[in-house]
């Protein structure tokens, strides 16, 4: 392991606020001035974009990529998974080279997808519960060490014993410190002897969501005999900031938090919290919302309807409307498209319309982060947060037509709930028996005469 990670803090935050400045850092990657936002990946790719619309036409500096989403899991286990296997240069890692992201771009690697789906079966205390793209199934930890070893991301989040989104009950809690401790050592362990010459792997370890004193002895133990080795932490609720030890208050703070929307962002950021994983982006994408909110935002309205915060562009108003989707902003679709394009897209199912409506979107968080780092520099943060919390409505505006096809981890569903999709196939075993009685119809045969004849079903 090394310590080739850099996080500097800029200043004192003040005594009445504790949202800071920062300044991450690492060879050959360009630096990121927090706090600030990771992109979500799904199975190593941003969704909607290729690799070379990320680099040409955002300005993402880093991206999240989950272990369970990687394809080797899928398969049954083997000895030495493809990617294990992956060709690199000298100077490449392989995860970095398997997903083709750009050199200069942070590579983040968890156990999870975030937010992830509620596993069946429970933690072990060797395991975690995860789903992959054929089910559910356990992750060792020593499965999770060796994926560090051979893939070399540049921060590498510690497995922790926690069940996204249920609570712990008493005997639970009790584990969770002992179970989350022993798989930290086993990260240490694992790419502590690795030679100089491996690319630097930094550990962020995780921050119990429970109450201080209930993993006081695991926190306690990361800071009095672990400290050299842990390089940031990873904070899963906002409630358990105050259990971070003083003497490691200084280390990056990686949200894995439930963030819906804007507003509790700003709140995040106030606790002081520096990096940030943001699915509401990718949500609204998929939904077909253009996002238009600034910081601090115009000045509140007097009287309502708020500002909303994003444009549903589904919505038949914009059918031939020739402007852009926010007047003068530089992102790539607004300075070469407009709303009617937008909208037709939709309308038609062009994945292009995804494409554009992410790129604007990842854009506008960009600014959005912008704004906060020189209000926060300002000393105006708290009351420019005011504005915006009175500027803008607090949930984004219900779109009026279907996004692109989800997978089945995208799609959060319960043992009562209906099929999101409806079904695509069914049985043939009917039709064949009326096929095999009707005549064949002739060769000037109509719709109408196939369908009552039953070799075809008209479609309205």
């Amino acid at each position: 392991m090394s310590n080739a990670l850099k996080f500097e803090v800029e200043g004192v935050p003040h005594h009445d606020c504790n949202q800071r400045l920062g300044h991450l850092s690492l060879p050959g990657r360009e630096p990121i001035n927090t706090p600030h936002y990771f992109a979500v990946s799904s199975r190593g790719c941003v969704p909607h974009l290729t690799q070379d619309m990320l680099k040409d036409n955002t300005s993402i500096k880093g991206v999240y990529a989950a272990l369970e989403d990687c394809e080797f899991l899928d398969q049954p286990p083997k000895e030495n998974p493809a990617i294990y296997e992956f060709p690199i240069r000298s100077n490449e890692t392989r995860l970095r080279r398997f997903i083709a992201l750009q050199e200069d771009a942070l590579l983040i690697l968890g156990p999870r997808r975030h937010p992830p789906i509620l596993a069946r079966a429970a933690n072990t205390n060797t395991s975690i519960s995860i789903q992959t793209g054929l089910g559910f199934r356990t992750l060792e930890s020593d499965d999770y060490v060796e994926a560090g070893r051979k893939l070399r991301p540049d921060i590498i989040l510690g497995m922790a014993d926690y069940e996204y989104p249920k609570r712990p009950g008493v005997k639970r809690i009790e584990k969770m410190g002992d179970r989350t401790l022993a798989w930290f050592r086993d990260m240490i362990a694992g790419l502590g002897d690795e030679s100089p010459e491996s690319p630097p792997v930094a550990i962020f370890a995780p921050v119990l969501p429970i109450e201080a004193e209930r993993q006081s002895d695991y926190l306690n133990t990361l800071t009095e005999d672990l400290a050299d080795h842990v390089s940031g932490w990873v904070i899963y609720d906002r409630t358990s900031m105050d259990a971070i030890p003083p003497p490691l208050h200084h280390l990056p703070k990686f949200a894995l938090t439930n963030i819906p929307g804007p507003h509790e962002l700003l709140d995040q950021i106030s606790l002081g919290l520096d990096a940030f994983i943001l699915p509401f982006i990718g949500e609204a994408t998929d939904a077909g919302l253009a996002l238009t909110f600034t910081f601090p935002g115009p000045e509140p309205p007097k009287t309502t309807p708020h500002p909303t915060l994003a444009l549903d562009m589904w919505s038949t108003t914009y059918i031939s409307d020739t402007t852009p989707l926010i007047e003068n902003c530089t992102c790539h679709t607004c300075k070469t498209h407009h709303r009617a394009f937008i909208h037709h897209l939709l309308d038609a199912k062009e994945m292009l319309a995804w494409v554009l409506l992410q790129i604007h979107n990842h854009h506008i968080i960009d600014n959005f982060f912008i704004n906060i780092r020189q209000s926060i520099h300002r000393s105006t943060f708290n009351t420019d947060r005011d504005i915006f919390n009175k500027s803008f409505d607090r949930e984004f505006p219900i779109n009026a037509g279907k996004g692109p096809r989800l997978r089945g981890y995208q799609s959060k569903s319960g043992p009562t709930q209906p099929r999101r999709n409806p079904q695509a196939f069914r049985s043939l075993e009917d039709a064949q028996e009326r096929l095999a009685e009707a005549p064949l119809p002739s060769s000037d045969a109509d719709g109408d005469d196939l369908q009552r004849r039953g070799f075809a079903e008209k479609v309205t």
